[in-house]
């Protein structure tokens, strides 16, 4: 008997569990439509009952392509900016040109090498380097901003050359 109410228990405590686990939401309502007009940038949320829940003109958001690279990296205890990297720096700065109410984050970075303190440092000036040579392209200072992580925020975990090759960087981050 005691192993038959045992079992009953354990019986009732998933019929429980299951019924804990049941759903109030109904699902044969229809569901949110987004509608896009993709020639002027605006989105228009309808409701099932076609009523228009909210619109958003999205003509003034910066447009950032998602094939844009945001990484620019440096040699080792270095902050000049590499000739191969250059691309990267002009292609964001004319985005900013082209978006006045934009503005950039260039966040400097380096390996693990090295004191704190130097490492702030040398990543200060990396993200320094980056945003005077935006400066110089035309982009207005007030859409830039220049911080550094120095080693606390490693891309890549590892203590060889290849790890370090890609902590050595500044990541411009839009703001």
């Amino acid at each position: 008997m005691i192993k038959n109410s045992g079992k009953m228990l354990l019986a009732l405590a998933g019929v429980a569990l299951v019924a804990g686990c049941a759903s109030p939401t109904k699902l044969d309502k229809p569901v949110e439509v987004e509608k896009k007009d993709v020639t002027s940038q605006t989105t228009t949320t309808t409701q099932p009952s076609g009523d228009t829940v909210a619109k958003t003109d999205m003509s003034s958001q910066p447009v950032v392509p998602i094939t844009l690279d945001r990484v620019i990296y440096f040699d080792f205890d270095s902050y000049v900016v590499k000739d191969e990297f250059r691309p990267i720096v002009e292609a964001h700065a004319k985005l900013l040109k082209a978006n006045p109410s934009a503005k950039e984050v260039a966040e400097g970075h380096t390996d693990e090498r090295g004191g704190s303190e130097y490492n702030l440092a040398l990543g200060q000036k990396r993200a320094e380097a980056v945003v005077q040579q935006m400066k110089v392209l035309g982009v207005g200072d007030s859409q830039l901003e220049a911080v550094s992580y120095g080693k606390e925020r490693p891309a890549v975990d590892g203590h060889d050359e290849s790890a370090w090759a890609k902590n050595r960087r500044v990541e411009l981050r839009s703001k």
